[in-house]
């Protein structure tokens, strides 16, 4: 899609606060969670829940399409549809863009959409014994770091030169720039301090001192890989008519997105093979050089040789410290890209950005990528 079809503009964006799997959010299911971020951004759209036309969510744990159950939660219209969308960690994102075609196809005015992941409560899934005789085992979620896509941040690694030292000062570096930050507007539960921040990351012992994931060794670790953790995103998605009608608010309107899939064994470049071919699609290589960058990284060495690669400063691409500061909801994170990017380009807090990149891989070898402009009347 791009701009020339796009008659989309989100209003506004609200995220919460990331919690450790186990930690902040265990009492909260993936409705609570979802509801609770639409409640903020309806509040900040000046709309309510009863005049969302549809709902689309980004979810990779739960199964069936519990999209339904977070519109109800949310408050939206029981007569409003919802559909759940699962492209792994990229569903959220996907989520969106979805979201902007219903508009721009004219099937709704007013969708609220965007990721929500509880993995703490997250059913659990057992394959089928091969016999009467056998137990039943756990199928691996994939929601840890998954071998396939530690094997492929190595490879990538290595290929590019990026050595652990590399690794953990770009993740510390990370941290830095998180606990820096004045404090994110989020879908809070409460006014405690808890949740108002995301949950820190923490380990037993230094980073320096954590054993690779890797039997072989490797240069991966806890320390500089994104962890994965509880939370939710979304954004309000509007048509012309209630953009004109809100008094055309700031907003971000879509330029162009485009997806990809990659070879086994190169899944950690998928996002930059989707940001290439976003380039190609946009038809101006050019947009590409004034961006602020949001990469739902899943390592810290996937971030570099994406920032390498394309060019950009440290204050272009996850200013905030991304993924490996925040820990990675799976699904919802990459919403989170597009709440980050509304955020920094409405308060003008990088420079004179207006043009916003966001982009993500998914398991299996697949890459997002979606370019937004700042619209403002």
């Amino acid at each position: 899609m791009t701009v020339a079809d796009t008659q989309a503009y989100i209003i506004a964006a609200r995220r919460t606060a990331v919690g450790r799997a186990g930690g902040l959010h265990r009492h909260r299911r993936v409705e609570e969670l979802a509801a609770r971020a639409i409640a903020a951004a309806l509040d900040d759209a000046g709309l309510s829940a009863n005049e969302v036309g549809q709902l689309v969510l980004g979810n990779a744990s739960e199964g069936g399409n519990p999209a339904r159950l977070v519109s109800l939660a949310a408050g939206i219209a029981d007569t409003a549809p919802a559909f759940t969308i699962d492209r792994q960690c990229a569903s959220g994102l996907d989520a969106i863009l979805a979201a902007i075609r219903l508009v721009t196809a004219g099937e709704a005015e007013i969708v609220a959409a965007g990721g929500a992941e509880s993995l703490t409560n997250a059913p659990w899934r057992l394959a089928r014994p091969r016999s009467p005789l056998q137990p039943p085992r756990f199928f691996e979620t994939g929601f840890g770091p998954h071998a396939a896509d530690i094997e492929a941040a190595e490879m990538l690694a290595a290929a590019a030169g990026i050595d652990r030292v590399r690794q953990d000062a770009y993740a510390a570096e990370a941290h830095k720039a998180s606990a820096g930050q004045a404090g994110p507007r989020l879908a809070a539960f409460g006014s405690g301090a808890a949740e108002n921040r995301d949950e820190p990351v923490e380990f037993d012992e230094p980073p320096e001192n954590l054993q690779p994931f890797g039997e072989d060794g490797g240069t991966l670790t806890a320390a500089n890989t994104s962890q994965p953790g509880d939370g939710a995103a979304f954004a309000v998605v509007v048509g012309a008519a209630v953009f004109e009608r809100l008094g055309r608010p700031p907003a971000l309107r879509l330029l162009a997105s485009a997806s990809i899939g990659v070879k086994p064994g190169a899944e950690a470049a998928a996002p930059l093979e989707a940001v290439r071919q976003l380039r190609h699609r946009a038809g101006n290589p050019g947009l590409l050089r004034a961006v602020c960058c949001e990469l739902n990284e899943t390592s810290a060495a996937q971030a570099i040789a994406f920032r390498n690669v394309l060019g950009l400063s440290a204050g272009q691409l996850n200013s905030g410290g991304g993924m490996l500061a925040s820990g990675r909801p799976f699904a919802a994170a990459s919403a989170m890209l597009v709440v980050r990017l509304f955020e920094a380009l409405q308060a003008g807090s990088r420079r004179t950005a207006t043009i916003g990149l966001a982009a993500t891989g998914a398991l299996g070898g697949q890459g997002v990528a979606a370019l937004f402009d700042m619209v403002r009347s």
